[in-house]
């Protein structure tokens, strides 16, 4: 009888013991007990929502100091808008921090999506867009080319006065961009088109740049579409200069891609 009674009282003490650490491990107590009361939110951001953030951060909260689940709270933060990356910690004994990392962003992408300066493609639904965005796209694994042919083609145009406004790649690898009069010139219109093609585009571009002036010069017409992707030459479509109640009447040529040679006219009126 003695020795029941021993044992029965080694096992409630273990039982007093064991029975709390498992009560805080398992949450039964840890929201009552150890409440979380302080949200601590660090990083720069300006287009983040702080009222969404908190109003996000708040269920977690709830769940006391040892039950919060902290991968959960990241996951939430990290699916809100404009919120490239999150890290959510607590700290002794009443702290849920946040560290919240922006989207700053580059360019649209696509009809849906946003290109952020770190390279990466994010949501458009939900966020107010910056005026001004280049338009970019093409498939996801081709992000670095467009990207770099952009910074490329974008330093080739500007001393001559224009914009690239947007750059895309197809399926098939070829490429394409909108340029965009500064208002320097009237004789390209906004949202010219320049096909480049699949092969040779940095040199094509170059080639194209060089002889532009001269080639606008020659015209008092407004230059609409550029296809770049002839081994001696472009084809060059004009519209006449806007005028009231007059109506375009697209021209299509060939230039030369040498100064001095002849310019054919393809005939399409």
């Amino acid at each position: 009888m003695n020795a029941l009674l021993r044992l029965a009282g080694w096992l409630l003490a273990v039982a007093l013991v064991v029975l709390p650490v498992v009560a805080v491990v398992n949450g039964w107590v840890g929201a009552g007990q150890w409440p979380l009361s302080k949200l601590r939110v660090t990083g720069e951001f300006e287009r983040v929502d702080g009222a969404l953030l908190q109003k996000t951060l708040m269920p977690y909260a709830q769940r006391g100091f040892f039950s919060v689940d902290l991968e959960g709270a990241r996951n939430a933060v990290a699916r809100l808008p404009w919120v490239e990356s999150a890290d959510v910690r607590k700290r002794w004994p009443d702290i849920l921090e946040v560290r919240v990392t922006e989207h700053h962003p580059f360019a649209r992408w696509g009809d849906d999506r946003l290109l952020s300066q770190q390279g990466r493609l994010f949501p458009a639904k939900g966020v107010q867009v910056p005026e001004g965005l280049p338009q970019l796209g093409g498939p996801e694994s081709r992000v670095p080319d467009v990207v770099a042919l952009y910074n490329e083609s974008r330093e080739l145009f500007a001393p001559i006065g224009f914009n690239v406004e947007a750059l895309r790649i197809d399926p098939r690898g070829s490429w394409s961009l909108t340029l965009h009069d500064r208002g320097r010139t009237a004789e390209i219109a906004a949202g010219a088109e320049v096909v480049v093609g699949r092969n040779e585009a940095r040199a094509r571009l170059k080639r194209f740049v060089r002889l532009m002036p001269q080639l606008l010069a020659q015209q008092e017409k407004v230059l609409t579409r550029a296809d770049l992707r002839y081994t001696n030459g472009f084809a060059l479509t004009w519209a006449p200069a806007p005028k009231p109640d007059a109506e375009d009447a697209p021209v299509s040529f060939t230039a030369p891609a040498q100064p001095g040679g002849s310019t054919t006219q393809q005939g399409q009126t």
